[in-house]
């Protein structure tokens, strides 16, 4: 995301984290778009689920983000 020159921030890891939200929320021409990264076995909650569909109702753009589905993200990158 860095090298692509989007904004984006973390926003899990502490106690004042709202729990649910995606871990990146990302500014990306323009667009808003929700991360949520889940380990090779991980499995999102139902209120991450619920967040990223919210996100995706209201205009925005969410990913469920496993490591085998990297290369294919990076190439929607290219694609906004």
């Amino acid at each position: 995301l860095k090298e692509k020159g989007a904004y984006f921030i973390k926003t899990h890891g502490d106690r004042f984290s709202k729990i649910g939200v995606p871990d990146l929320i990302v500014c990306y021409k323009g667009l808003f778009i929700g991360i949520e990264l889940k380990a090779s076995n991980g499995k999102p909650s139902e209120l991450q689920l619920y967040n990223l569909r919210e996100i995706e109702k209201s205009g925005g753009i969410s990913y469920l983000l496993y490591p085998k589905d990297f290369e294919k993200f990076k190439k929607d990158l290219e694609s906004f």
